[in-house]
């Protein structure tokens, strides 16, 4: 168990980093260009964007997350070699059928003729990424989080800087869309040379049929969940405007989507560690509730800083051209904080191997959700849509605690969720409440205020659970201690 928490540490430690990394560089990239660039610009990439990425959905098979759940006994190396071809051959059809069929469809359905170009530039991923995907499978499984955290760094800023000096220099709407492609391709040697691992022309129907039947489940789910996720997207782009969408997906970008790349970061170290504890429910329940905890904590401030401070953040980061999104970014930073109780249960259901009952979940999910946003858009445009969201959120979490109880047997009462989100959300609930304060009795800048939110805040979480903070720390300390160390006497 020592082993699993030191590789757990470590690999947090490097996943945190190239998140870290990723997003400040991502979110500089990003105001730049909101600065060059119009929300028109950003609405029409989304409109193109949302139809890719479904494909991009069912273009890994759900391969990739059978790969890492699989036990080492169980794999071959002709699991590694079929998976990869096999998702070659796939995205190769996906790509053919986007640029020569689909990109005509979504410039009809959108009436955006500079679709028909773009979207067969932006599917140039879907033909890409399968190249990664066994790569990606054998780093994580390793949980080697360091060497990936490198080579998604370094393909990141890369194709930042390059699509910062397209908009320089005039290419518009076509520095957004190479911004997303380069990111995929850039990586691609990298992730080669990171796990030397090179396909051998090896095509087995006994390790296609294992591999894929766990991941068509995987797969059913995550198109479940891109449907669920998107089609607010899809909607606001045919009912109201290209402006408003982008104003939308600004402000989803700047919360669940930073939500979503920190679940990335403990899921990806958290779903071999489930695989591994399949067997042992006592510490299945003990992981989950600290992941929930440590994800709150990270999460929790940046939200509420939106809630508190996010008008003032859009209008003097990025100018009054993104006013439409300061209303959906307040409360989509609500509804963030909200799905902070399950954000990590997707990767424990999956990790336990029952791929079917997290289907069923999402369909479930889809079925309440997307009649209510769709109404939320109809009568109240992209704020109806975030209050959507929320009470989505809220459906979660319910549907979360009766599938811990009684379908998974892991005892989680909604005593014991709510106790490991409690310090995050009394810390928020002071750090908000102050700047409420201040800011009406005062005349402090944006810049002052933000300075002050951030300071209630660490103070606040410190005075709640600083004992508790400073053992983690120096459970790190000596975990990074020992792997120098070891790497020493080798």
């Amino acid at each position: 168990m020592s082993g699993i928490k030191g590789k757990i540490l470590s690999g947090v430690f490097w996943s945190s980093l190239q998140v870290i990394i990723n997003q400040i560089f991502s979110f500089l990239v990003r105001l730049i260009l909101a600065k060059l660039l119009f929300p028109e610009q950003f609405g029409v990439v989304g409109m193109a964007t949302v139809i890719i990425g479904f494909v991009q959905v069912i273009n890994d098979l759900g391969i990739g997350a059978s790969l890492v759940q699989k036990r080492d006994a169980d794999l071959r190396e002709e699991h590694y070699h079929t998976a990869f071809w096999t998702g070659v051959l796939w995205a190769i059809f996906l790509y053919l059928l986007m640029a020569i069929v689909a990109s005509g469809l979504v410039a009809n359905f959108y009436d955006q003729p500079i679709l028909k170009q773009l979207t067969p530039f932006l599917s140039l991923g879907i033909l890409s990424s399968p190249v990664n995907l066994v790569h990606k499978a054998r780093l994580t499984k390793a949980m080697e989080f360091k060497k990936m955290a490198l080579i998604e760094n370094t393909s990141s800023i890369v194709s930042g800087i390059l699509s910062i000096m397209l908009a320089w220099l005039g290419f518009g709407i076509w520095s957004l869309a190479f911004n997303s492609v380069a990111t995929i391709i850039l990586a691609i040697p990298l992730y080669f040379r990171a796990t030397a691992w090179k396909p051998q022309l090896i095509w087995s129907r006994d390790a296609f049929n294992e591999v894929f039947g766990f991941g068509i489940y995987t797969t059913g789910t995550n198109i479940v969940n891109y449907l669920m996720s998107n089609f607010d997207y899809l909607v606001i782009g045919k009912l109201v405007s290209a402006k408003a969408l982008g104003a939308y997906a600004f402000a989803f970008v700047l919360t669940d989507t930073f939500r979503g790349r920190l679940m990335t970061i403990i899921n990806k170290v958290m779903y071999p560690v489930y695989g591994k504890l399949q067997d042992d429910p006592g510490a299945l329940k003990k992981y989950y509730l600290k992941t929930v905890n440590y994800n709150s904590l990270l999460i929790f401030p940046i939200m509420a800083f939106m809630v508190s401070l996010g008008d003032l953040f859009i209008i003097h980061i990025f100018g009054n051209k993104w006013s439409e999104a300061i209303d959906p970014l307040a409360i989509l930073s609500l509804s963030v904080m909200i799905h902070m109780m399950v954000n990590s249960n997707t990767a424990l259901i999956r990790g336990m191997g029952r791929p079917q009952l997290e289907l069923i979940l999402q369909i479930v999910k889809m079925v309440i959700f997307l009649p209510t946003l769709y109404i939320g858009i109809r009568y109240n445009g992209i704020v109806g849509a975030a209050w959507a969201v929320v009470i989505n959120k809220v459906i979660a979490v319910i549907i979360a605690q009766y599938t811990f109880n009684r379908l998974l047997h892991i005892k989680i009462s909604t005593l014991t969720f709510l106790t490991a989100v409690k310090n995050p959300w009394i810390a928020s609930i002071i750090a908000y409440s102050s700047l409420y304060v201040i800011r009406t009795y005062t005349n402090f800048n944006f810049w002052v205020l933000s300075v002050l939110f951030f300071i209630v805040y660490v103070v606040s979480i410190w005075l709640l659970m600083g004992t508790e903070l400073s053992s983690q720390l120096k459970d790190i300390k000596q975990s990074f201690k020992q792997r120098k160390g070891h790497v020493k006497s080798h």
